[in-house]
């Protein structure tokens, strides 16, 4: 039996063994590569379906492969190459930087495809001047405004655009979360000289989500020094932030002088041409022309943000591909006016359950201690469902979830959010959850 005849006997073999859900998100994802004598090598899309597999499923598939093969076998789970430059849609590999500091800047981020307006042209240019002379500028550069409104594209799109000028120059990009979880880790690993090499030797540091510090001493105190020592080098370094400095509570006063020192610029919710330019942008981006008085409809249906706004944009091609209808003005209008989304009448217990069932994992892994990669998902997911579904505040949410903390929830939530938007298998396991639950 070849490898291609052995992997589709398997699958025949294993899917009335499993949930639909699982079938799809984890076993068709994944490809058998070689058959050797006692050991069985597969390849998954993505590390987060590896880890699944090897915590959740590995004792089955290995029986199913030896019932097969006649004799015992071991299996080993491997990523696809491609994931090692290219980001999918594991959800723990968002937050990371890869080991190469400069693949953690995705390429879809660029200057180039930033729509400018009235709400963020002062921004772009001093993006822009940073991107001609980094380090002297504008350091650090510091860009707040609301959620949505394009201050990561903004900041990728500096570190992009200087990658281009000088591929071999050092870049960290990382959310806020990531730098916690470094420090922490140092801290329990006795290596932080490790950490301090790694942060303090950038020439270009991105940092996103710098509210998350409020209240984190520790970090905030190493990340005081880190800041000390790159300014000293005229290292460039680039913040954002829901926020200005001086309405982060809980932050230590010589670092919000630090950020203020430095150029603070606001980014505001685009006004309706900028919105119609962004929907004609990413509506062409995603191979669909909409006519101008089809773009302005949906600019119009949406003022705040942008990631709402290509959200909604997003919806509506899907919607409209999927019953094969032409992108016209009145079936578009039909979509825009249908009733306005009501909050599912479910409990949070009912939510949970869903979940668990879904990613076939245990309500006291979801609400536990443990950050194990195949968590991290379905607890994020969670916490998005609990609030823009059901509307719940976020330290109710954090209640339900093992007391955890409201920021933690927020940047949870968020970050669902954000990769709902841009990863097409991040929005079907959404649909599908989201599915289970109005059909229950």
């Amino acid at each position: 039996m070849d490898n291609l005849r052995l992997w589709h006997k398997f699958l025949q073999v294993i899917k009335p063994k499993t949930s639909a859900a699982n079938f799809r998100t984890f076993f068709s994802q994944t490809i058998l590569k070689s058959v050797e004598e006692d050991k069985i090598i597969l390849t998954s899309a993505s590390a987060f379906i590896k880890e699944t597999l090897q915590q959740r499923h590995l004792p089955l598939i290995e029986q199913t492969l030896a019932t097969l093969l006649g004799r015992k076998v071991k299996v080993e789970i491997q990523v696809k190459e491609f994931e090692q430059t290219k980001k999918t849609e594991s959800e723990d590999d968002f937050f990371q930087p890869a080991q190469s500091q400069n693949y953690s800047l995705n390429p879809k981020y660029t200057l180039e495809n930033f729509v400018v307006g009235p709400s963020n042209n002062v921004a772009f240019a001093a993006a822009s001047a940073v991107v001609q002379n980094p380090g002297t500028s504008y350091n650090p550069l510091f860009i707040y405004g609301g959620t949505g409104v394009g201050k990561t594209h903004l900041m990728l799109g500096i570190g992009n655009a200087i990658l281009k000028k000088s591929p071999s120059a050092s870049i960290i990009y990382c959310s806020s979360e990531k730098f916690m979880n470094d420090y922490v880790g140092a801290i329990q690993n006795h290596k932080m000289a490790d950490l301090r090499t790694k942060y303090r030797s950038a020439r270009i540091l991105l940092i996103d989500d710098i509210q998350f510090f409020s209240g984190r001493e520790g970090t905030q105190e190493e990340f005081f020094h880190t800041f000390n020592e790159l300014q000293s080098k005229n290292s460039q370094m680039i913040l954002t932030s829901d926020r200005p400095p001086n309405e982060i509570v809980k932050l230590e006063d010589r670092l919000r002088s630090r950020f203020a020192g430095g150029l603070m610029i606001d980014i505001q919710p685009p006004d309706f041409d900028t919105r119609v330019a962004i929907l004609k942008a990413k509506s062409l981006e995603w191979g669909t022309e909409l006519s101008e008085d089809s773009l302005r409809l949906i600019a119009s249906s949406t003022e705040s943000s942008i990631r709402e706004l290509e959200g909604k944009l997003l919806q509506i091609i899907q919607i409209l591909k999927a019953q094969n209808l032409p992108a016209s003005v009145e079936n578009i209008a039909s979509y825009l006016n249908r009733t306005p989304k009501k909050t599912l009448s479910l409990t949070h217990t009912q939510v949970m359950s869903a979940i668990c069932e879904y990613f076939n994992i245990t309500s006291k892994e979801l609400s536990g201690p443990k950050r194990q990669r195949g968590l991290v998902l379905p607890r994020h997911f969670t916490m998005y469902i609990l609030s823009e579904e059901l509307g719940m505040t976020v330290e109710k949410i954090g209640q339900v979830l093992g007391g955890r903390d409201h920021t933690t929830v927020m940047h949870g939530r968020d970050k669902i959010k954000e990769l709902i938007l841009k990863d097409s298998e991040m929005q079907r396991i959404f649909t599908e959850v989201k599915q289970s639950l109005t059909s229950s």
